[in-house]
C-alpha cells in the first residue's frame, strides 16, 4: 500500500539538516562546560538504548469502515486502527483504582456535608442570638422613649404656668 511507504526527503533538502547542526540563535559563543552534562546525558541515553531490547508491540490489525477499502484506492481516507485490547489485570486494575477514587470522594462528600450541617447549627444559632440581642436593644430604646415622653410631659406641666399670661 502506497500510505504505509516511508516518507523519504532528499539530502540536498536544508530542513533534513539535524538541529545540532543548525546555527544557533542565541546571542554569544557557548562554553563548552556549559554543554558537557549535555553530552554525558546524550552519551549514557544512547548507551542505554543501545543495550536495551527493543519491546515487542503488540499488533494492531486495520479495520476498515468498508470491507471494499481497495476499491477507494483514489481517494485518500484516514487508516483506521482498533486499540490494543487491554489484559484483564489492567482492567481490573483499572476499576479498584476508579472504585478507590469513588470510595475517596464519597467519603470526602460525606466530611463537607458534615461540615456544612455543622455550619448551618452554628450559623442559626449566631442569628437566633442576634435576634435576641435586637430584641432586647429594641426593648431599652422603647423604654427610653417612654421616659422621655414622661419627661417631656412633666418639663411641659411645669412650665405652663410660667408662659401663661397672669392678670395683673
Amino acid at each position: 500500500m502506497a500510505d504505509d511507504a516511508p516518507l523519504t526527503v532528499p539530502e540536498d533538502d536544508p530542513m533534513s539538516e539535524p538541529a545540532r547542526q543548525a546555527p544557533s540563535s542565541e546571542s554569544g559563543p557557548r562554553s563548552p562546560a556549559g554543554t558537557a552534562p549535555l553530552r554525558d546525558w546524550l552519551a549514557t541515553m544512547r548507551a542505554t538504548m543501545s543495550e536495551a531490547k527493543p519491546v515487542p508491540l503488540p499488533e494492531v490489525e486495520p479495520v476498515s469502515a468498508e470491507p471494499d477499502t481497495e476499491s477507494r484506492s483514489t481517494t485518500w481516507s484516514p487508516r483506521l486502527v482498533s486499540a490494543a485490547a487491554k489484559p484483564a489485570e489492567s482492567a481490573d486494575e483499572d476499576v479498584a483504582e476508579i472504585m478507590a477514587e469513588n470510595m475517596m470522594l464519597k467519603a470526602r462528600l460525606r466530611l463537607e456535608a458534615e461540615r456544612r450541617d455543622e455550619l448551618q447549627i452554628i450559623l442559626a444559632q449566631e442569628i437566633r442570638e442576634l435576634r435576641a440581642h435586637i430584641a432586647e436593644e429594641v426593648g431599652k430604646m422603647e423604654d427610653l422613649r417612654t421616659e422621655r415622653d414622661l419627661w417631656r410631659a412633666r418639663c411641659e406641666a411645669l412650665a405652663a404656668p410660667l408662659f401663661q399670661a397672669q392678670p395683673r
